[in-house]
């Protein structure tokens, strides 16, 4: 395996030939098993009986695409990959729509999943519930390979986020790794298929600590052991930055000669969902804007803060972001 260059360009819009003042997409998403995301609330739930709910909303959802959406609000102009079939898949790309998403859906003979957020109003728990998605034929994942690779040519960034639906292998994102030409690889993946993935050409990986404990195969209790397991796979050239999210304890970035830690604004959460890619969306959008590490981190930071602040299956705000970014302490890290 070659080591990564890992160097600072900076980059321009590429412009539409159509329209000269437009940019075109710097930042395309890829999603392998989107999902209509679907919360609503009950009062109690309890078993057997028949719960009664209200407040629903629906929403375009998984990795990529929520990251998508974050960009767009961000005032980017993202494309979103996926591949979709059915009802259900329908209703995904009408959701786009709505949010002025620019989309390239891959039809495929499955039904695309919906995943169900349930809120407990009388104790403020959350309950998730998500399905496995459909199986995709090894022609449709060759579609989805194609599709990509076809439009990430001219991008800037190309961020694969979240679980890879049955019939694709856990090797899928090292292969998508390979044929991107400049465009930078940001990944959000676990267990496997982010283990395979670090065997080719990865810019950014966005793990949890799970995850990274999962990754490294040992507990990372300390923020040292934490920050030496980020070092020691950038210093390995599997990937250039390592940005760890830990919740509440806000997050860490490391890189070349590069490790931060950010703490997490105070807030009261209204819902968990969507705070890692709010997260991403913000980072990547930051970067693409070529503002220093330091600050894109920061508006990282703020964005997943700023979800928690949204309800059930909802996204950050951008004045959300806005108004928490003051308030996300940056530090560097010695180890």
């Amino acid at each position: 395996m070659r080591p990564l260059s890992c160097s600072g360009q900076r980059y321009s819009y590429f412009r539409s030939k159509g329209d000269p003042g437009k940019p075109v997409s710097t930042i395309v998403t890829l999603t392998m098993n989107p999902a209509l995301d679907a919360c609503a609330e009950v009062d109690v739930v309890v078993p057997q009986h028949k719960l009664r709910c209200h407040s629903v909303r629906r929403d375009a959802g998984g990795g990529g695409i929520n990251v998508a959406r974050v960009v767009r609000r961000l005032g980017g102009n993202p494309l979103a990959i996926m591949p979709v079939g059915g009802p259900i898949g329908r209703m995904l790309v009408s959701e786009l729509d709505r949010e002025q998403v620019a989309h390239l859906a891959i039809p495929i003979a499955g039904d695309t999943r919906e995943d169900w957020t349930i809120d407990e109003g009388s104790t403020g728990k959350q309950y998730r519930f998500v399905l496995p998605g459909p199986a995709l034929t090894s022609a449709e994942t060759a579609s989805c390979l194609s599709a990509v690779r076809a439009n990430a040519a001219r991008a800037q960034y190309l961020v694969a986020s979240g679980s890879l639906p049955p019939g694709v292998s856990s090797g899928f994102y090292r292969e998508l790794a390979t044929g991107l030409g400049d465009a930078k690889l940001v990944l959000d993946a676990s267990g496997a298929a982010l283990r395979e993935a670090l065997e080719g050409r990865v810019h950014l990986i966005k793990p949890s600590l799970r995850e990274l404990e999962d990754l490294v195969g040992h507990p990372l209790p300390s923020r040292a052991s934490q920050l030496a397991a980020a070092r020691a796979l950038c210093e390995r050239g599997t990937t250039c930055y390592v940005a760890l999210t830990l919740g509440a304890e806000g997050a860490i970035l490391v890189g070349p000669d590069l490790a931060l830690a950010a703490t997490s604004p105070l807030v009261v959460p209204k819902s968990t969902v969507g705070a890692g890619d709010s997260f991403l969306g913000t980072l990547v959008w930051a970067l693409a804007q070529s503002l220093p590490l330091a600050d894109a981190f920061r508006l990282a930071v703020a964005g997943g803060a700023a979800a928690l602040l949204a309800p059930g299956t909802e996204l950050c705000q951008a004045a959300d972001v806005r108004k928490l970014a003051g308030e996300v302490a940056i530090e560097p890290l010695q180890g």
